[in-house]
Parts: structure tokens; C-alpha cells; sequence
């Protein structure tokens, strides 16, 4: 008599690196998020107060992360950063999807003459360097953080028109897309009832990996001094201001470049987390 074979029954948990880098991702952001409205509940200093008998004081009970070389508290200016800092991303990603999501629906789904130029024109600016054509644009408008932001807008929104108008292309060549306009449904119906559900999703993960690296961008255009100005409580800036101090004071450089550290590690693992969930190839099962 042949032995049956015996099947052992596997149990899938739903547990994935993807998912876990999702929680951990989204609970930085909800971090940051909770910590800039619970400033106020903190008894911190104002984070423009100077004290120059406690400048580049260690950490102490008064001065959980210590004191600056003027004797400002460096919590209250990394809590005081959030908004600024993150606000400033977040706020250029907008502005940046707000260009390219138009341009790119617009070229794809007209195509011919207007698709050319559309794309010439976005092609003459991805000619120059990115940091190049931001330096410039900072340049003309002066030092400023409204200036870094503007300057990144410009040039960053070129690629992502390219990235808008390519899935575009893929997604109006679906079958039910050509169905919906046999079927007689308008151009504007289509693009919301079928193109933008189908491009969004990917999208999504583009921004979440996009907002870290402006994040880094915006931080680096202060940290060489033309970004944010002082007083104005930066992490960029805030690191500009340590690099003289770095061997006496290197508190002042560990609490900025670790907030920036943490708040680009939380963007790359949501985007990283999005691209997996969203992946057709393997069922999102929980």
C-alpha cells in the first residue's frame, strides 16, 4: 500500500519587510507630526532666546540637547524646525506634482504637435544640472528659503511631467480605457474614471521617494547658507551653524543631522513600503 503523502498546512501571517517598514515609516512622520503640535505643551525656551553664560553648554536637565554657540536651547530649535523644515518639503513636492500632474496628463493624452513641444520644453530644462539651475534661480531671487524652494520647483518638476505623461501613455491604451470612449464617454469622465485611478497609485510612491530627497536638497541649500537664514530654526541651517563646533560642541551637529536622518528614512521606507504593497505581482493579503 503506498504512503500517502502528508501535507503540512502553511499559514501565511501577512507579515512583510514591506509592511513593517510601513509602520515603522508612517510612525516616524506621525512622530514629527505629534511632536510640532505638542510644542506648546513643552516648558522650552523660545528657540530665538539667547543666553550667552550657557552658549555650547552639554546636554543637562535644563538642556535636553544642550545649548548652541549662543546659548539657544537646541530642542526648542529642532522642535521649532518641524514645521519649517518638513512644512518647506512637503509644501515643494506639492507644488512640483501641482506642474507636472497637469503637463504630463495634458502632453499624453493630446499627443502630436503639443506633446512635442510639451516635452521640448521640459527636455531644455532637464538640460541643465539640477542643483545648477536651483542655484540660479536662487541667485536672481536672493537667499532665502521661499528662494531654495522655488529653485527646486523649477527644477525639479521636469522629470516628473515625463514620469506623468509615460503612464499616461500606458494607461490609455488599456482596453477598457478604449471601451470607455467607444462606449461615448467624454475625455474628462475617462481621465477620471480610468486613467487617474490607474496612475495615482504609482505616483503616490514617486512623490513619498521625491519629498526625502527634497527634503535633503532644501537642507543642503541651507546648510551652504542659501537657503534659510538665521535666525530662522532650520535643520540645514541649524548644521551650517554647528560645523564650526563640531569638535567642542558636536551636540549641536548630532540633534539637526539625526532628525534629517530619521525624516528622510521615513519617506524612502513609505515609498519603499507602497511600491511593494501595490505591486499586482503579489496579493495584498493580511
Amino acid at each position: 500500500m503506498a504512503d500517502r503523502a502528508i501535507r503540512i498546512p502553511v499559514i501565511r501571517l501577512g507579515i512583510t519587510p514591506g509592511r513593517v517598514g510601513l509602520v515603522i515609516g508612517l510612525g516616524l512622520l506621525i512622530m514629527y507630526a505629534t511632536l510640532w503640535i505638542g510644542t506648546g505643551f513643552f516648558d522650552l525656551s523660545s528657540p530665538e532666546e539667547m543666553d550667552l553664560l550657557a552658549r555650547l553648554a552639554p546636554p543637562s536637565a535644563a538642556h535636553p540637547l544642550g545649548t548652541d554657540h549662543l546659548g539657544r536651547d537646541v530642542l526648542s530649535r529642532l522642535l521649532a524646525a518641524i514645521p519649517i523644515s518638513l512644512g518647506a518639503a512637503l509644501a515643494t513636492m506639492a507644488a512640483i506634482l501641482a506642474i507636472a500632474l497637469p503637463w504630463g496628463l495634458l502632453a499624453g493624452l493630446t499627443g502630436g504637435r503639443v506633446d512635442m513641444v510639451m516635452m521640448r520644453v521640459a527636455d531644455i530644462v532637464l538640460a541643465f544640472p539640477t542643483l545648477v539651475l536651483a542655484l540660479a534661480v536662487i541667485g536672481f531671487l536672493g537667499a532665502s528659503l521661499e528662494a531654495s524652494i522655488i529653485g527646486v520647483v523649477v527644477a525639479w518638476w521636469p522629470s516628473n511631467a515625463r514620469l506623468v505623461r509615460a503612464m499616461v501613455l500606458s494607461a490609455k491604451e488599456r482596453d477598457f480605457v478604449r471601451a470607455a470612449y467607444l462606449a461615448g464617454a467624454s475625455r474628462t469622465r475617462v481621465v477620471i474614471r480610468h486613467i487617474l485611478p490607474q496612475i495615482l497609485p504609482p505616483l503616490a510612491v514617486v512623490v513619498s521617494l521625491e519629498t526625502a530627497s527634497v527634503l535633503l536638497a532644501l537642507s543642503s541649500l541651507s546648510f551652504l547658507g542659501i537657503g534659510a537664514q538665521p535666525p530662522t530654526p532650520e535643520w540645514g541651517a541649524m548644521l551650517n551653524e554647528a560645523r564650526p563646533f563640531l569638535v567642542s560642541a558636536p551636540h549641536m551637529l548630532l540633534a539637526p543631522g539625526l532628525a534629517v536622518m530619521l525624516a528622510v528614512f521615513a519617506f524612502n521606507l513609505v515609498g519603499e513600503a507602497l511600491r511593494d504593497l501595490l505591486d499586482q505581482r503579489e496579493p495584498f493579503i493580511w
